[in-house]
């Protein structure tokens, strides 16, 4: 599982070093590459394994349906392979520039993804998430969590 924040730097060419605990999950999953797409303010990374399973039940969602196509046109669309050479992965330009990553970035484990953020706008969302905590923390117990 990815877990844990850590702070990096993004090279002119896009390139992003991955932590050696992540790759260490890629390793054991027996993976050397990473599914990156869009996601509201920041990317999400995902094994390809993970990537697989998504795509798997957005195949099998409607067709007719406005919401699902409007997911598989941002979410899906977006997906991109970024293999990872020599610990680092190239981010395409395109997903840099809808993330609004420039050069200081986070990289946030979340279990099965990890998610890529510009860093201030991680600091924005991490004080709103720090915010709501308390409620979401209650909603979640009453969840068993």
């Amino acid at each position: 599982m990815f877990r844990g924040r850590s702070k990096h730097t993004l090279d002119e060419k896009g390139r992003l070093a991955i932590p050696a605990r992540f790759k260490e999950t890629l390793k054991i999953k027996g993976q050397n590459c990473l599914v990156v797409t869009n996601y509201l303010q920041c990317l999400w990374a995902f094994s390809q394994d993970d990537w697989r399973m998504i795509e798997e039940k957005a195949a099998s969602l409607s067709l007719m349906d406005n919401a699902v196509n409007t997911y598989r046109r941002y979410f899906i669309s977006g997906a991109q392979e970024c293999s990872l050479k020599q610990g680092r992965i190239t981010i395409p330009p395109d997903l840099r520039e809808i993330a609004g990553l420039k050069k200081d970035i986070v990289l946030v484990g979340e279990l099965k993804l990890f998610e890529i953020w510009d860093r201030e706008k991680w600091e924005e969302e991490f004080l709103r998430a720090k915010d709501s905590f308390p409620e979401a923390s209650q909603s979640l117990s009453e969840l068993g969590i």
